[in-house]
C-alpha cells in the first residue's frame, strides 16, 4: 500500500475516533442513565477498517486515552486504558476469524455485542482493583454492562453502515 493510502487510512481512523468521542460526550443518557458509547463503537469500526494489528494497538491506546480523559468513574482512567487495550485485541482476533466467512452486518453485530461485554467487564475488574466499586460487581454488570452491550450492538451496526456509505461515496478507500 502506498504512503498516500496509509496516510488516508490513518486520517480516516483518527476522524472516526474523534467523532466517536464527541458523540459520546454530547449524547445525553436515555435508558436507565445509559448512553451509547459511540467511541467504543467507532473503535470497533476503525479496527475493522484498519485490518492491521499494529494499528489495532494504536487504536486501542488512543481510544483508552480518550475515554480516560472523559471518565468520571472512580478508577476509570486506568480502567479505560487497560480495557481498551485488551478489547481492541479481542476485536482484531474476532474480525480476523470471521473475515470473509460471515456477512459484515452479522460480524459487526457479534463484535459489538461480545466486545462491549468484554470492555465493560474488564473495566469493572480494573476499576475494582484500582479504586473499588460503588456497588457489587454483579449489580454493576447487570445494571450497566448488559444494557450498554445491547445499546452498543445496535449503535455499532448503525455507525458501521453510516461509515461504509460515507467512505463509498467519498471514494476515501476500500
Amino acid at each position: 500500500m502506498s504512503s498516500k493510502n496509509n496516510l488516508r487510512k490513518l486520517v480516516t481512523i483518527a476522524l472516526l475516533l474523534a467523532i466517536g468521542m464527541v458523540l459520546y460526550q454530547i449524547t445525553p443518557p436515555f435508558v436507565m442513565g445509559m448512553r451509547p458509547n459511540f467511541l467504543l463503537a467507532m473503535m470497533f469500526i476503525a479496527i475493522i477498517l484498519a485490518d492491521d494489528y499494529k494499528l489495532t494497538i494504536l487504536i486501542g491506546l488512543v481510544s483508552g486515552i480518550y475515554c480516560a480523559i472523559i471518565s468520571t468513574f472512580p478508577g476509570g482512567q486506568v480502567g479505560n486504558i487497560v480495557d481498551k487495550l485488551i478489547t481492541c485485541q479481542v476485536v482484531f482476533l474476532m474480525f480476523r476469524a470471521m473475515k470473509n466467512r460471515v456477512p459484515k452486518q452479522i460480524m459487526v453485530a457479534i463484535i459489538g455485542f461480545v466486545c462491549t461485554a468484554v470492555s465493560g467487564t474488564v473495566f469493572l475488574i480494573v476499576a475494582s482493583i484500582v479504586a473499588g466499586l460503588p456497588s457489587t460487581f454483579t449489580a454493576l454488570v447487570l445494571s450497566v454492562v448488559v444494557p450498554a452491550t445491547i445499546i452498543n450492538t445496535v449503535v455499532s451496526i448503525i455507525l458501521y453502515n453510516a461509515v461504509n456509505v460515507s467512505l463509498k461515496y467519498s471514494g476515501t478507500y476500500r
